[in-house]
């Protein structure tokens, strides 16, 4: 069973950075996609990016596209969120996720979630 716990969230002004970090237990990086999701309050959770070390594929959701980066450190077994240019719309709790269902358009999560980190944008 995949263990999955996201931190690095907190307080920060707009136009300001935060990155997210998640080490997945009981997960090869290698054989399957691994993503952010976020959950602001009073709306569904959705998919921010995801990345699939197999097959080098990423997917960025609108919003944060140009502003946000993914990462893997296979040498940790780390995947990171980096995000830049925060805006008060980003204010949610971020969760990590693997093994996630991706592809060019979109990225899925059908497991349970582990523990988020909330991320607050201050304007």
């Amino acid at each position: 069973e995949v263990q999955l716990q996201a931190s690095g969230g907190g307080l920060v002004q707009t136009g300001g950075s935060l990155r997210l970090s998640c080490a997945p237990s009981g997960f090869t990086f290698d054989d399957y996609a691994i993503g952010w999701f976020r959950q602001a309050p009073g709306k569904e959770r959705e998919g921010v990016s995801c990345i699939s070390s197999g097959t080098g594929l990423t997917y960025y959701g609108d919003s944060v596209k140009g502003r946000f980066t993914i990462s893997i450190d296979n040498a940790k077994s780390t995947v990171y969120l980096q995000m830049h240019s925060l805006k008060p719309e980003d204010t949610a709790v971020y969760y990590c996720a693997a093994p996630a269902w991706l592809n060019t358009t979109t990225c899925r999560y059908f497991g349970s979630w582990g523990q988020g980190t909330l991320v607050t944008v201050s304007s």
